[in-house]
Protein backbone atom coordinates (compact mmCIF):
# COMPACT_ATOMS: atom_id res chain seq x y z
CA UNK A 1 0.00 0.00 0.00
CA UNK A 2 1.47 3.78 -0.88
CA UNK A 3 1.77 6.31 1.47
CA UNK A 4 -1.38 8.17 -0.20
CA UNK A 5 -3.59 5.41 -0.46
CA UNK A 6 -6.81 5.14 1.55
CA UNK A 7 -6.12 8.54 2.88
CA UNK A 8 -8.02 11.34 2.71
CA UNK A 9 -5.54 14.14 1.42
CA UNK A 10 -7.30 18.16 1.32
CA UNK A 11 -5.57 20.53 -1.11
CA UNK A 12 -6.43 24.03 -0.11
CA UNK A 13 -6.74 26.05 -2.83
CA UNK A 14 -7.54 23.91 -6.06
CA UNK A 15 -8.13 26.25 -8.45
CA UNK A 16 -4.34 27.61 -8.83
CA UNK A 17 -1.96 26.45 -10.44
CA UNK A 18 -0.21 24.02 -8.15
CA UNK A 19 -3.49 22.99 -6.82
CA UNK A 20 -5.27 22.13 -9.46
CA UNK A 21 -2.32 20.06 -10.86
CA UNK A 22 -1.82 18.26 -7.06
CA UNK A 23 -5.71 17.76 -7.33
CA UNK A 24 -4.73 15.54 -10.71
CA UNK A 25 -1.48 13.53 -8.82
CA UNK A 26 -3.56 12.69 -5.84
CA UNK A 27 -6.24 11.12 -7.52
CA UNK A 28 -3.61 8.63 -9.02
CA UNK A 29 -2.12 7.84 -5.90
CA UNK A 30 -5.44 5.62 -3.97
CA UNK A 31 -5.87 9.11 -2.02
CA UNK A 32 -9.84 10.43 -1.20
CA UNK A 33 -9.33 13.97 -3.02
CA UNK A 34 -11.17 16.58 -0.94
CA UNK A 35 -10.14 20.51 -2.37
CA UNK A 36 -11.20 23.77 -1.33
CA UNK A 37 -12.79 26.12 -3.65
CA UNK A 38 -14.12 30.01 -2.85
CA UNK A 39 -14.52 32.45 -5.24
CA UNK A 40 -13.93 30.22 -8.19
CA UNK A 41 -15.39 27.12 -9.47
CA UNK A 42 -13.89 23.71 -9.94
CA UNK A 43 -11.00 23.59 -12.71
CA UNK A 44 -10.56 19.84 -12.14
CA UNK A 45 -13.80 17.83 -12.58
CA UNK A 46 -13.95 14.40 -11.38
CA UNK A 47 -16.19 12.27 -9.53
CA UNK A 48 -13.58 11.18 -7.05
CA UNK A 49 -13.21 14.92 -5.51
CA UNK A 50 -15.21 16.45 -2.86
CA UNK A 51 -14.96 19.97 -3.63
CA UNK A 52 -16.09 22.24 -0.22
CA UNK A 53 -16.97 25.83 -0.69
CA UNK A 54 -15.25 27.54 2.44
CA UNK A 55 -13.21 30.69 2.97
CA UNK A 56 -9.96 30.01 4.44
CA UNK A 57 -9.16 33.32 5.84
CA UNK A 58 -11.45 32.40 8.65
CA UNK A 59 -11.07 29.81 11.25
CA UNK A 60 -14.69 28.56 10.59
CA UNK A 61 -13.65 27.79 6.76
CA UNK A 62 -9.99 26.08 7.95
CA UNK A 63 -12.10 23.94 10.62
CA UNK A 64 -15.06 22.84 8.06
CA UNK A 65 -12.02 21.89 5.10
CA UNK A 66 -9.70 20.19 7.78
CA UNK A 67 -12.52 18.03 9.21
CA UNK A 68 -11.75 14.35 9.19
CA UNK A 69 -8.81 15.03 6.91
CA UNK A 70 -5.36 12.43 7.68
CA UNK A 71 -3.06 15.22 5.19
CA UNK A 72 -3.38 18.33 3.99
CA UNK A 73 -1.27 20.77 1.71
CA UNK A 74 -2.09 24.09 2.13
CA UNK A 75 -1.74 25.47 -1.27
CA UNK A 76 -4.07 28.34 -1.30
CA UNK A 77 -2.53 31.54 -1.23
CA UNK A 78 -2.77 36.10 -2.52
CA UNK A 79 -0.41 35.40 -5.70
CA UNK A 80 0.46 38.51 -7.60
CA UNK A 81 3.05 39.86 -10.67
CA UNK A 82 5.65 41.76 -10.34
CA UNK A 83 3.95 44.64 -11.25
CA UNK A 84 1.68 43.92 -7.84
CA UNK A 85 4.63 43.24 -6.13
CA UNK A 86 6.16 46.56 -6.54
CA UNK A 87 3.13 49.14 -6.59
CA UNK A 88 0.98 47.55 -4.14
CA UNK A 89 3.40 44.64 -1.80
CA UNK A 90 0.58 45.00 0.65
CA UNK A 91 -1.63 42.92 -1.54
CA UNK A 92 0.02 40.29 -0.58
CA UNK A 93 0.35 40.23 3.30
CA UNK A 94 -2.85 40.13 5.36
CA UNK A 95 -4.98 37.86 3.29
CA UNK A 96 -2.47 35.11 3.48
CA UNK A 97 -1.68 35.80 6.91
CA UNK A 98 -5.15 34.96 7.77
CA UNK A 99 -5.21 32.06 5.91
CA UNK A 100 -1.79 30.79 7.49
CA UNK A 101 -2.79 31.46 10.85
CA UNK A 102 -6.27 29.89 10.78
CA UNK A 103 -5.42 27.01 9.00
CA UNK A 104 -2.30 25.91 11.13
CA UNK A 105 -4.19 26.00 14.17
CA UNK A 106 -7.04 23.93 12.98
CA UNK A 107 -4.75 21.23 11.69
CA UNK A 108 -3.68 21.41 15.25
CA UNK A 109 -7.16 21.15 17.23
CA UNK A 110 -8.44 18.40 14.16
CA UNK A 111 -5.09 16.12 14.94
CA UNK A 112 -3.71 16.63 11.35
CA UNK A 113 -2.03 13.85 10.53
CA UNK A 114 0.35 15.73 8.43
CA UNK A 115 0.51 19.03 7.23
CA UNK A 116 2.33 20.28 4.02
CA UNK A 117 2.85 23.98 3.17
CA UNK A 118 4.56 25.75 0.35
CA UNK A 119 6.66 28.38 1.46
CA UNK A 120 8.80 30.80 -0.96
CA UNK A 121 11.92 31.30 -1.71
CA UNK A 122 11.32 35.16 -1.57
CA UNK A 123 12.28 34.78 1.86
CA UNK A 124 16.16 34.04 0.97
CA UNK A 125 18.72 37.33 1.42
CA UNK A 126 19.62 38.94 -2.00
CA UNK A 127 22.62 36.48 -3.06
CA UNK A 128 24.67 36.13 -6.06
CA UNK A 129 25.00 31.85 -5.16
CA UNK A 130 22.20 29.06 -5.19
CA UNK A 131 21.14 29.89 -1.77
CA UNK A 132 21.02 26.82 0.94
CA UNK A 133 17.56 26.01 3.31
CA UNK A 134 19.63 27.35 6.27
CA UNK A 135 20.42 30.47 4.86
CA UNK A 136 16.33 31.27 4.67
CA UNK A 137 16.33 33.60 7.57
CA UNK A 138 20.23 34.79 7.39
CA UNK A 139 19.34 38.71 6.95
CA UNK A 140 16.70 40.54 5.21
CA UNK A 141 14.91 39.31 2.03
CA UNK A 142 15.39 41.47 -0.86
CA UNK A 143 13.46 44.36 -0.91
CA UNK A 144 10.92 44.60 -3.15
CA UNK A 145 9.84 41.23 -1.51
CA UNK A 146 10.51 41.88 2.12
CA UNK A 147 6.67 41.91 2.87
CA UNK A 148 5.50 38.80 1.28
CA UNK A 149 9.04 37.21 2.72
CA UNK A 150 8.54 37.93 6.25
CA UNK A 151 5.00 36.99 5.73
CA UNK A 152 6.47 33.18 4.47
CA UNK A 153 9.23 33.24 7.05
CA UNK A 154 6.51 33.86 10.05
CA UNK A 155 4.88 31.40 8.77
CA UNK A 156 7.64 28.65 8.65
CA UNK A 157 7.88 29.66 12.31
CA UNK A 158 4.57 29.29 13.05
CA UNK A 159 4.77 25.80 11.52
CA UNK A 160 8.00 25.26 13.73
CA UNK A 161 5.95 26.62 17.02
CA UNK A 162 3.09 23.48 15.88
CA UNK A 163 5.53 20.91 15.31
CA UNK A 164 7.62 21.25 18.72
CA UNK A 165 5.07 21.90 21.10
CA UNK A 166 1.87 20.26 19.68
CA UNK A 167 3.83 17.12 17.15
CA UNK A 168 2.21 18.27 13.91
CA UNK A 169 4.42 16.61 11.46
CA UNK A 170 4.83 19.11 8.66
CA UNK A 171 6.99 19.42 5.57
CA UNK A 172 8.15 22.78 3.95
CA UNK A 173 8.89 23.94 0.55
CA UNK A 174 10.63 26.51 -0.57
CA UNK A 175 10.03 26.55 -4.82
CA UNK A 176 11.43 28.03 -7.71
CA UNK A 177 9.36 29.61 -10.12
CA UNK A 178 6.51 26.99 -10.96
CA UNK A 179 5.04 26.97 -14.23
CA UNK A 180 2.41 24.87 -16.55
CA UNK A 181 -1.18 24.27 -17.43
CA UNK A 182 -3.80 25.35 -14.80
CA UNK A 183 -1.37 28.83 -14.10
CA UNK A 184 -3.17 32.60 -14.60
CA UNK A 185 -3.00 33.68 -18.18
CA UNK A 186 -4.74 36.94 -17.23
CA UNK A 187 -3.15 40.55 -17.15
CA UNK A 188 -3.24 41.48 -13.96
CA UNK A 189 -2.15 37.94 -11.77
CA UNK A 190 -0.09 36.38 -14.80
CA UNK A 191 3.47 35.97 -13.79
CA UNK A 192 6.74 36.45 -15.69
CA UNK A 193 5.72 33.22 -18.69
CA UNK A 194 2.47 32.91 -18.69
CA UNK A 195 2.38 36.79 -19.75
CA UNK A 196 4.58 36.33 -22.48
CA UNK A 197 2.89 33.11 -23.45
CA UNK A 198 -0.43 34.83 -23.39
CA UNK A 199 0.58 38.02 -25.75
CA UNK A 200 3.41 36.37 -28.12
CA UNK A 201 0.22 33.74 -29.21
CA UNK A 202 -2.05 36.85 -29.77
CA UNK A 203 0.94 38.30 -32.47
CA UNK A 204 2.16 40.75 -30.29
CA UNK A 205 5.36 42.31 -32.51
CA UNK A 206 7.46 42.88 -31.37
CA UNK A 207 7.15 41.12 -28.14
CA UNK A 208 8.09 43.17 -25.05
CA UNK A 209 9.89 41.65 -22.27
CA UNK A 210 9.57 43.72 -18.94
CA UNK A 211 13.33 44.31 -17.89
CA UNK A 212 16.51 43.93 -19.55
CA UNK A 213 15.70 40.30 -20.01
CA UNK A 214 18.81 39.47 -18.40
CA UNK A 215 17.35 38.37 -14.97
CA UNK A 216 18.21 35.06 -13.71
CA UNK A 217 15.61 32.32 -12.66
CA UNK A 218 15.14 28.71 -11.91
CA UNK A 219 12.12 27.94 -13.54
CA UNK A 220 10.07 24.31 -12.70
CA UNK A 221 7.41 22.52 -14.91
CA UNK A 222 4.47 21.95 -12.25
CA UNK A 223 4.11 18.33 -12.75
CA UNK A 224 7.94 17.95 -11.25
CA UNK A 225 7.23 20.11 -8.93
CA UNK A 226 3.88 18.49 -7.60
CA UNK A 227 5.80 15.08 -7.73
CA UNK A 228 8.48 16.52 -5.31
CA UNK A 229 5.40 18.01 -3.03
CA UNK A 230 4.21 14.57 -2.88
CA UNK A 231 7.84 13.19 -2.03
CA UNK A 232 7.86 16.12 0.75
CA UNK A 233 4.98 14.91 2.74
CA UNK A 234 6.33 11.67 2.70
CA UNK A 235 9.54 12.13 3.75
CA UNK A 236 10.67 15.28 5.22
CA UNK A 237 7.73 16.27 7.73
CA UNK A 238 10.23 17.63 10.28
CA UNK A 239 9.40 21.10 9.98
CA UNK A 240 12.79 21.57 8.22
CA UNK A 241 12.45 23.68 4.87
CA UNK A 242 13.60 22.08 1.42
CA UNK A 243 14.03 23.86 -1.58
CA UNK A 244 12.22 21.97 -4.86
CA UNK A 245 13.74 23.42 -8.02
CA UNK A 246 14.47 22.21 -11.29
CA UNK A 247 18.54 23.36 -10.84
CA UNK A 248 18.70 24.98 -14.20
CA UNK A 249 19.38 28.72 -14.37
CA UNK A 250 18.00 30.58 -17.52
CA UNK A 251 17.53 34.49 -17.61
CA UNK A 252 13.53 35.90 -18.49
CA UNK A 253 15.43 37.05 -22.19
CA UNK A 254 16.03 33.25 -22.96
CA UNK A 255 13.01 32.44 -22.15
CA UNK A 256 10.97 34.62 -24.00
CA UNK A 257 13.08 33.10 -26.95
CA UNK A 258 12.19 29.55 -26.48
CA UNK A 259 8.69 30.18 -25.97
CA UNK A 260 8.79 32.25 -29.56
CA UNK A 261 10.38 29.37 -30.90
CA UNK A 262 8.25 26.39 -28.99
CA UNK A 263 4.82 28.80 -29.88
CA UNK A 264 5.66 28.39 -33.70
CA UNK A 265 6.48 32.16 -33.66
CA UNK A 266 9.74 32.35 -35.69
CA UNK A 267 9.02 35.85 -37.00
CA UNK A 268 8.56 37.89 -33.62
CA UNK A 269 11.56 40.29 -32.48
CA UNK A 270 11.83 41.08 -29.14
CA UNK A 271 11.68 44.41 -27.26
CA UNK A 272 13.49 44.97 -23.44
CA UNK A 273 12.31 47.66 -21.37
CA UNK A 274 14.21 48.12 -18.51
CA UNK A 275 11.67 50.68 -17.10
CA UNK A 276 9.13 48.68 -16.33
CA UNK A 277 8.54 46.76 -12.78
CA UNK A 278 10.89 43.66 -12.09
CA UNK A 279 12.04 41.80 -8.63
CA UNK A 280 15.51 40.23 -7.73
CA UNK A 281 17.89 40.23 -10.54
CA UNK A 282 18.97 37.16 -10.02
CA UNK A 283 17.61 34.05 -7.67
CA UNK A 284 18.94 30.53 -7.46
CA UNK A 285 18.10 27.88 -4.83
CA UNK A 286 20.36 24.87 -3.72
CA UNK A 287 18.82 22.01 -4.34
CA UNK A 288 21.66 18.83 -3.96
CA UNK A 289 20.33 18.32 -0.30
CA UNK A 290 17.29 18.52 -0.47
CA UNK A 291 16.73 16.50 -4.15
CA UNK A 292 19.44 13.49 -1.85
CA UNK A 293 16.27 14.44 1.09
CA UNK A 294 13.37 13.48 -1.65
CA UNK A 295 14.91 11.00 -3.96
CA UNK A 296 14.14 13.41 -6.23
CA UNK A 297 14.67 14.28 -10.04
CA UNK A 298 13.48 16.73 -12.31
CA UNK A 299 12.01 15.00 -15.37
CA UNK A 300 10.96 17.86 -17.63
CA UNK A 301 13.06 20.43 -19.47
CA UNK A 302 12.36 23.90 -19.45
CA UNK A 303 11.51 23.66 -23.19
CA UNK A 304 8.77 20.24 -22.89
CA UNK A 305 7.44 22.65 -20.47
CA UNK A 306 7.15 25.47 -22.25
CA UNK A 307 6.08 23.95 -25.30
CA UNK A 308 3.65 21.92 -23.11
CA UNK A 309 2.46 25.20 -21.60
CA UNK A 310 1.57 26.67 -24.77
CA UNK A 311 -0.15 23.93 -25.92
CA UNK A 312 -3.01 23.72 -23.14
CA UNK A 313 -2.72 27.39 -23.03
CA UNK A 314 -4.05 27.44 -26.75
CA UNK A 315 -6.55 23.80 -26.17
CA UNK A 316 -8.29 26.12 -23.41
CA UNK A 317 -9.24 28.78 -25.59
CA UNK A 318 -6.28 30.77 -24.88
CA UNK A 319 -8.10 32.82 -22.35
CA UNK A 320 -7.81 30.94 -19.24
Amino acid sequence: MGFYDGKTVLVAGATGLIGANLVEALLETGAKVRATLHEEPAVIVDDRIEYVTVDLKTAEGCTTALKGADYAFLAAADTSGAAVMVNNPMAQITGNVLINTFFFEAAVLEKLERLLFISSSAVYPDADYPVKEHEGFDGDPFETYFGVAWMKRYAEKLITFYHRRYGLKSAIVRPSNVFGPYDKFDPERSHVLPALIRRADSGENPLEVWGAGDEVRDFIYVSDFVRGLLLALEKCADAGPVNIASGRLTTIGECAEIILREGGNTETKLQFDPSKPTTIPYRAVYTEDGNRRLGFKPEVSLEEGLRKTIEWFRANGGDA
